[in-house]
């Protein structure tokens, strides 16, 4: 049993070593292509990950489809168009400039600008509503004390 156990365990490390992943396509260049396109566009369940990097089954799925259409012969603008039709822009990762996305592409500049003007606005009046400082000779005098005092100490 003791035996067994040792060679058991000299086995485990042999079984953990993976080997590469085999090609979904027989066409090793059709597979490459898929996968360039997959990288554009975005794993609908993922949300913040690639086509091509996602392990979920809808990823599986969409890939599996992006390949039979290149099979078909269908350009990578096809299958895009294709894909944006039926799932909408979001499935694209850098969406396109239309009406409906110009705050998606330029709100976050609007943003900053309207940050920058607000902080200058603020700046502005901190400097006008500070009042100047002015000591009477009294102050001085007695400051000057303190500070000697705590010299001394």
């Amino acid at each position: 049993m003791k035996n067994l156990l040792i060679l058991f365990l000299f086995l485990l490390p042999g079984f953990s070593l993976a080997g590469e992943a085999v090609d979904m396509a027989e066409d090793p260049v059709l597979e490459k292509r898929m996968i360039g396109l997959a990288e554009d566009l975005r794993c609908l369940v993922c949300q913040n990950e690639s086509l091509a990097s996602s392990h979920s089954e809808l990823a599986e799925d969409l890939r599996r489809e992006v390949r039979e259409q290149m099979q078909k012969g269908l350009s990578d603008e096809e299958i895009i168009d294709y894909l944006v039709t039926r799932y909408g822009d979001y499935v694209l990762f850098d969406p396109p400039v239309k009406s409906y996305t110009l705050l998606l592409w330029y709100g976050p500049f609007a943003l900053l600008l309207l940050g920058l003007v607000g902080l200058v606005f603020q700046l502005r009046n901190r400097k006008k509503n500070v009042p100047e400082a002015s000591l009477s000779d009294e102050d001085v005098k007695r400051a000057a004390e303190m500070l000697n005092q705590s010299k001394d100490s």
